[in-house]
């Protein structure tokens, strides 16, 4: 039987140490990322951290259970499959989860392909929207990525995402995490990522325009 090594802790006693005592182990953090937009299996959790071992990921899940982060549950028939979720106690994580990503997103892209996953994209776009830019703005959209299904809603210069298709919408737009995160934030032009088959729009396509420069990265990024 393998022994887990105890957690580590560094022994003091302001609230940010004491804080990385609970979520500063290696992939923590990206953890309570995954089960932000909602419930998540192992499975679940597997695909979106595809960098992080079987084993790596359990330990981590139990830690963060035993640190009232997460729980576990078993969802109701048919599907009664067992699933991670995060305790209010891990919801309140969030603003966290968001200042990070907006202090890193000034800082390089890694090197090589570095992969973004569907929710990764949803969190950035809720930690970078911009509400001046947004101004006056009221639209719907229905956000196709990869097999999962959003619906997101700007109205006064507020932005609001969740899960599930938004038949209202005034536009719809297709695509894969990277090449929406180019078309964010790299300078790919929408009418090139339809060309070369990485999205397609349906609607009002001055509403899609506005929804893509309402994200812009902070100074530096």
């Amino acid at each position: 039987m393998k022994l887990e090594k105890p957690m580590r802790s560094y022994g003091d006693m302001c609230g940010i140490a004491r804080a990385l005592d609970v979520i500063g182990e290696r992939w923590a953090l990206l953890v309570v990322r995954e089960l932000i937009l909602g419930p998540k299996r192992f499975t679940d959790l597997r695909s979106g951290l595809p960098n992080v071992g079987p084993d790596v990921l359990s330990q981590r899940l139990r830690e963060l259970e035993a640190a009232g982060v997460v729980r576990r549950r078993t969802l109701a028939p048919p599907a009664a499959s067992r699933v991670y979720e995060l305790t209010e106690r891990g919801r309140a994580l969030e603003p966290v989860l968001h200042a990070l990503g907006e202090w890193g997103s000034a800082a390089p892209v890694p090197p090589g392909s570095p992969r973004l996953g569907v929710d990764s994209t949803i969190i950035a776009l809720r930690t970078l929207f911009d509400a001046r830019e947004a101004g006056d703005l009221a639209a719907t959209y229905e956000l196709r990525l990869g097999d999962q299904v959003f619906r997101a809603r700007v109205a006064g210069g507020a932005l609001e995402v969740e899960r599930g298709e938004a038949p209202e919408a005034d536009a719809t737009i297709v695509s894969e995490p990277w090449p929406l995160g180019g078309m964010l934030w790299q300078g790919y032009a929408l009418e090139d990522a339809e060309r070369a088959g990485d999205a397609s729009v349906d609607g009002d396509r001055r509403a899609v325009a506005r929804f893509l420069r309402l994200f812009p990265l902070p100074a530096g990024g």
